[in-house]
């Protein structure tokens, strides 16, 4: 009976162990390949997929998940390109990298595997869908990230490749990726990326200098930054307004809502000008988060009824 008893206690515990460590293996790979940003890559493929096909159909699928694929190689090879800045940051420091809970080698090994499939799902859709996808790692990866270590204003040229999902999954649908319509969204999706990112700054300015990264503050006193971020937040509020001009967004319902929630979000950024404390920071970057989430949602919706 204890003999029973003492087998069935090293199962469980067996069980246990190897439960443990797929949910670590899982967390890690999810870090490494910074999922939450990846997944909303995906979703915005999806929408650009959307904005062509004008209906919701499974073969969305394939070229969102393309994205979300060669996006994790990306995110993942981006993570070992910045190891060490990435340990220097306390924001970062976590990572599974820096942290030591995955080695250099197999951290590149998976970024580079997550590329290579990811490049031939994109090459098994078209042709141009796969041109679009390498040149977007190669602008993440050899062009964006070092540019980081030498300018400030790196997160300019950068934001190219927060539009270009929205593209791929445009072409994916059959679409010219020089229509007006696309073109407009990516330019949104584009603009959205500076102030979003320059809000980081604000909030981690110290932390970016102690990995040596330049920043705003190498240039700017905190009350310039603030002024520069603020003004982007209105380029981006601008941007979506633009939006009826493409005939992106024409239903009378839709153009009020977006008009409506522009207007809240840049009464609410106003708060930036006077009070210019980090809590403020953040909830601002939540707020153009939400904004661009509701405009996503708006377009997405008003093009498929």
């Amino acid at each position: 009976m204890a003999s029973s008893i003492s087998l069935t206690e090293k199962f469980s515990s067996k069980s246990k162990s190897k439960s443990a460590n797929l949910s670590e293996f899982i967390n890690i790979l999810s870090e490494l390949t910074k999922f939450r940003i990846t997944f909303f890559v995906s979703v915005t493929t999806f929408v650009g997929f959307i904005l062509q096909s004008k209906e919701i159909s499974f073969d969305f699928i394939y070229p969102a998940l393309a994205v979300l694929v060669l996006a994790s190689g990306a995110s993942a090879l981006n993570e070992y390109q910045e190891r060490y800045s990435d340990s220097r940051m306390k924001r970062t420091s976590n990572r599974p990298i820096p942290s030591g809970r995955l080695s250099e080698t197999n951290a590149l090994y998976i970024a580079l595997s997550l590329i290579f499939i990811g490049s031939l799902m994109m090459l098994a859709q078209t042709v141009e869908v796969f041109v679009l996808g390498v040149f977007t790692l190669f602008w993440y990866n050899l062009i964006y990230t070092p540019l980081k270590k030498i300018t400030s204003f790196a997160i300019i040229p950068g934001s190219l490749v927060g539009a270009m999902p929205p593209i791929i999954g445009w072409a994916a649908a059959g679409g010219n990726i020089f229509d007006n319509q696309i073109l407009s969204f990516a330019s949104f999706m584009f603009i959205w990326q500076i102030p979003h990112f320059w809000l980081l700054v604000l909030l981690y300015d110290d932390q970016y200098k102690q990995a040596k990264f330049p920043t705003l503050s190498d240039k700017f006193n905190n009350k310039q930054i603030v002024w520069i971020t603020f003004f982007w937040i209105v380029v981006l509020l601008f941007s979506s307004s633009l939006f009826i001009f493409s005939e992106l967004s024409v239903s009378y319902l839709s153009n009020i809502l977006l008009a409506i929630f522009s207007l809240a979000t840049f009464v609410y950024s106003l708060n930036l000008l006077s009070i210019r404390k980090k809590d403020i920071f953040r909830k601002t970057f939540l707020a153009i988060n939400a904004y661009v989430l509701f405009v996503l949602i708006t377009v997405s919706v008003e093009n498929l009824i």
